[in-house]
């Protein structure tokens, strides 16, 4: 797989590398080279390599041409997810726990995946668990979207910190992201969408060495061109990954158009 295939244009935005592509599918392909390369170069240096993966509509293109590349060392690969809705089963159709089963976990021999049981009662302490698991096993690589309010995560603007003390917490989803989730299609209607989850905060996710992060489609224009043009704030969460000393923003024709 090529990852220059399709590819418009390189810039840079603070130390955040930016590439576009042709359409999703050359996007998807792309961000999924550059995983691929870094998990076959982490696996050599390491003994296991924690990743954390991102759901939604942006991932599709990219777990599925992730999950087609041959001889990737899944075996050594540990699985975490970024957030998780709370108070829907893991049977629901926009649970992020059957996401990635349905679009990672079942398609490749991942070594463990650790969920985030959004069904639990206990919110609070799934989230300092889940903490606890990451610092037990410290993530090398993370695959990450934006939302349309500029959200990495589930961290919305009301709720991100950048200098947040916790790694993992339950958060209020505003009213921007919600209607996001039905014009993707995962509810049918605004009252369905949970008004909570839990998300990795904003600290947990820069401490990652390195991101890719697939963001792609028309409704995305005007968020990428705040990342990307915005004063680094929580007004725009996603401004931070220009601080980020190693993160690739990969874009299509459509996501960029309004560069």
């Amino acid at each position: 797989m090529q990852a220059s295939a399709g590819k418009i244009k390189q810039l840079q935005a603070g130390n955040l590398s930016v590439r576009i592509y042709e359409n999703r599918r050359a996007l998807g392909e792309a961000a999924a080279a550059l995983a691929a390369d870094r998990l076959r170069a982490l696996a050599a240096q390491h003994e296991t390599v924690p990743v954390i993966f991102a759901t939604g509509a942006s991932q599709l293109e990219t777990l599925r041409a992730l999950t087609t590349i041959p001889d990737l060392p899944w075996n050594r690969v540990i699985g975490f997810h970024l957030d998780e809705y709370i108070g829907i089963p893991d049977s629901h159709p926009a649970s992020f726990r059957r996401y990635l089963r349905e679009n990672l976990s079942q398609r490749v021999p991942i070594s463990r995946f650790y969920w985030i049981d959004g069904s639990s009662s206990r919110p609070e302490s799934v989230a300092m668990e889940y903490a606890t698991l990451l610092r037990s096993h410290p993530p090398l690589l993370c695959l990450l979207g934006i939302g349309e309010n500029g959200h990495l995560a589930f961290n919305d603007p009301a709720e991100a910190n950048f200098n947040d003390a916790l790694d993992a917490r339950p958060v209020g989803l505003d009213l921007e992201c919600r209607r996001q989730q039905v014009a993707e299609g995962w509810f049918s209607k605004l009252e369905e969408v949970p008004e909570q989850a839990i998300t990795l905060t904003i600290p947990a996710i820069m401490r990652v060495p390195e991101l890719v992060v697939s963001v792609p489609g028309e409704r995305k224009a005007t968020i990428v061109r705040r990342t990307l043009h915005d004063p680094i704030s929580t007004a725009c969460p996603a401004t931070i990954l220009r601080r980020h000393p190693q993160a690739t923003l990969f874009l299509d024709a459509e996501s960029a158009v309004a560069l």
